[in-house]
């Protein structure tokens, strides 16, 4: 049987930070995955180029059902630190929209660091290697069964993430485990996923597929002292099957079934008002009017969706109409009927009830010894960033405290 102080399962972001970092304070670490392919989410994340923080990431930018939880990491592990270790390896990187920070050149070169911080404190790994069981040891710590043998660990950190992209890996095994040993489960759905529609419903908007812009989304309440609503300013983009890009994924995290979105499709203009404003002086058809502020083929989609000839002309419709016609471009309210799942989704929000956790160690309250940490958790953050900080940062938690 193999002894180890730490076996770490899931070699990904925040699995292999947490090994790192247990290893170099001299504790002996098992590093395992099932995977043929160490880190592919994050070698497939920016584009390629790895969006490995967000300059403004803070506890605001995450949601979990225990919100003050993710307080304590994040506040001990900061983007700086991150930055930090990122300049040591002599990383070329940017920031390129809203405090997202990229590699100037490949994903590669994160996964090769972490590599690296592991080697610093001669991790040993485990991969492919699947771990069939894991129980408590009558003398205490864990015995792992694997396709590669039987481990014994002292403590065991579970790192394996949510159900989010299949096809590279994620399984439901982290869940499982917090099943076996009795802790609380915050129900896991999809999250920064595009958005679907009735197919009825979304007939008229189907020939808009490719067109992007700008909008304001929200959805949720904003009320109270547990508000639940989100509200985002990104860009947009119609598909077939309904709304994705930055906006609609940031609101996805936020959506819950059967409730609506409401979209400004012109945020910087009240359009009812400019309508009203100009029936004097503008003869133009009101869809020349409105593709001064909206793509030609979008404007034409919704005066045909909301019953407006494409003929009419501005200065012959009532205010009426008009303010209808506003409500509809700056208040779009549509209800989603699901969203792409998993298979396309880039986090999976819920997980392992964070109140069954220590917000400073990320330890099972009542199974000492037994650590749960990145997507595998109850905390998910917003679009650009965020979750990766999160990984770095719920790793140095638990490699700190095994």
């Amino acid at each position: 049987m193999a002894k180890f102080d730490v076996a770490v399962i899931g070699a990904g972001a925040a699995g292999m930070m947490c090994a790192a970092t247990a290893a170099q304070r001299g504790k002996r670490v098992v590093l395992i995955d099932h995977a043929t392919k160490l880190a592919e989410k994050i070698r497939i994340s920016g584009g390629g180029r790895c969006n490995f923080t967000n300059i403004n990431a803070g506890p605001a930018n995450f949601l979990s059902e225990n919100p003050h939880f993710c307080k304590s990491a994040l506040s001990r592990y900061t983007p700086a630190d991150f930055v930090a270790l990122v300049k040591k390896h002599r990383i070329g990187y940017h920031e390129k929209h809203r405090g997202q920070l990229f590699c100037d050149d490949s994903a590669e070169q994160i996964i090769d660091m972490l590599k690296d911080e592991c080697s610093g404190g001669d991790v040993h790994w485990r991969m492919p290697c699947k771990v069939t069981s894991l129980a408590q040891a009558d003398q205490g710590g864990f015995v792992l069964q694997t396709d590669s043998g039987e481990i014994e660990a002292d403590s065991v950190v579970i790192a394996t993430g949510g159900l989010s992209i299949a096809k590279i890996g994620a399984t439901d095994f982290g869940y499982r485990i917090a099943e076996q040993f009795e802790l609380r489960m915050v129900e896991p759905r999809p999250a920064l996923v595009p958005l679907t529609f009735d197919p009825q419903q979304w007939a008229p908007f189907v020939e808009m597929a490719g067109i992007a812009l700008e909008v304001d989304v929200e959805t949720g309440s904003f009320k109270g002292r547990n508000p639940t609503g989100g509200r985002f300013r990104e860009d947009l983009l119609f598909t077939h099957r309904g709304l994705s890009g930055p906006a609609i994924l940031q609101i996805s995290s936020y959506w819950t079934p059967g409730t609506p979105i409401v979209i400004n499709l012109i945020p910087e203009l009240d359009l009812a008002a400019t309508l009203i404003e100009g029936k004097g002086t503008i003869k133009k058809q009101l869809g020349n009017v409105l593709s001064q502020w909206l793509p030609a083929r979008l404007a034409e989609g919704l005066l045909l969706a909301h019953g407006f000839a494409l003929d009419a002309r501005l200065a012959d419709l009532p205010d009426a109409q008009l303010r209808k016609l506003g409500a509809a471009v700056n208040q779009w309210t549509i209800t989603p009927n699901g969203s792409e799942g998993y298979k396309k989704a880039e986090v999976t929000r819920g997980g392992v009830d964070t109140r069954e956790l220590s917000q400073q160690s990320m330890m099972a309250n009542k199974v000492p010894g037994l650590y749960f940490i990145g997507e595998a958790v109850d905390v998910t953050g917003w679009l650009g960033g965020y979750n990766f900080q999160w990984a770095w940062a719920s790793g140095v938690a638990a490699g700190q405290a095994v």
